[in-house]
């Protein structure tokens, strides 16, 4: 009996790993697959939606903003609303290593127990460098058509941020709740060491991007209304990968999917809208990457938010709610 189901989990993994090389035909798809798993999250439509996933954040970068807007759609019932990013989807796929696939079914068969945000940010990264040479720069060509990238990355290598400067900041503006924010929870100012990582040696945009990204990814979820829960931080993931096709997050997204689809497809009710309403809100919130944030440090939250078009995340759950059932459990 045990040899049958191992047999049995080597055919599905076998399958999974063949969809995710070869994606979806087309955004139709994807949209009828949203729609089907808003009706019911059945573990199959979520393991075919994964594997979509890890196709685009794996294979073929250009696929992402087709997809989650097509399943975004068909999910949530309504258009993302957004102008289309003109991707070339037309590109062939690269090829899905098998390094790649040991990688993901070792995390898989981790318990949850041992995954924190620490623990999992360090595996979404291992597995990013078991990935195809020829992604890297596939993902900064496609980013590019992102709305607003292009005069983001015009604006050069970005500059660090400095406590003493939001520290200098007036009492209730945005540089002095994001001097707060990172001090009273003890957070870096970027989330890791632009220069340990050699990120102005990556080839552009990707200098650009992976350096603003570190820089921002806190004062995006102060501006744009993520918390800073568990929940939270897989809905900004979301957030920003419909900002600029960010591509840690598709692969964490694509990561996190797989695991709930293989382990817990009951999951699937409280992920995917998280997930899709926060790709919309990217999606739908004007560029944030080309923002010069230094000049409206001293000005209140509320006041940039007007002025950048910002309308805070509305969240589908208690932003806690992760924190919650951790304690009820």
């Amino acid at each position: 009996m045990r040899e049958n189901r191992v047999m049995s989990d080597d055919q599905e993994r076998a399958g999974f790993e063949a969809l995710a090389q070869a994606g979806a035909d087309d955004d139709d798809a994807g949209r009828a697959l949203g729609a089907r798993l808003k009706a019911k999250h059945q573990a199959a439509d979520l393991k075919a939606l994964a594997a979509l996933w890890i196709h685009g954040a794996v294979a073929a970068p250009e696929s992402l903003p087709g997809l989650y807007d097509s399943v975004a759609e068909g999910y949530l019932g309504e258009p993302v609303g957004a102008k289309p990013a003109p991707t070339d989807t037309a590109a062939r796929p690269e090829p899905i290593p098998a390094a790649f696939w040991r990688g993901l079914w070792e995390l898989l068969e981790e318990p949850r127990a041992g995954l924190g945000a620490v623990n999992l940010t360090t595996k979404t990264a291992a597995l990013a460098g078991l990935i195809s040479k020829g992604v890297e720069a596939r993902v900064g060509k496609a980013a590019l058509c992102y709305p607003g990238v292009p005069a983001a990355v015009a604006q050069g290598y970005p500059k660090p941020f400095t406590l003493e400067a939001l520290a200098r900041c007036p009492k209730d503006s945005l540089g002095r709740e994001f001097h707060a924010l990172i001090v009273d929870n003890g957070f870096d100012l970027e989330v890791l060491d632009r220069k340990a990582l050699g990120l102005d040696k990556m080839p552009p945009p990707l200098d650009y991007l992976n350096a603003r990204i570190l820089q921002c990814h806190d004062l995006w979820h102060l501006t744009a209304g993520y918390q800073t829960t568990a929940l939270h931080e897989v809905a900004i993931s979301g957030f920003q990968l419909g900002q600029f096709g960010h591509h840690y997050s598709s692969m964490f997204l694509a990561m996190a999917l797989t695991r709930v689809a293989f382990e817990r497809p009951e999951g699937g009710a409280i992920m995917l809208p998280t997930i899709l309403s926060a790709w919309a809100h990217g999606r739908r919130t004007p560029p944030l990457l080309p923002v010069d944030w230094p000049t409206v440090w001293d000005k209140p939250l509320a006041e940039v938010r007007a002025q950048l078009g910002v309308t805070p995340y509305v969240s589908p759950f208690p932003a806690d709610l992760f924190e919650q059932l951790s304690v009820a459990a």
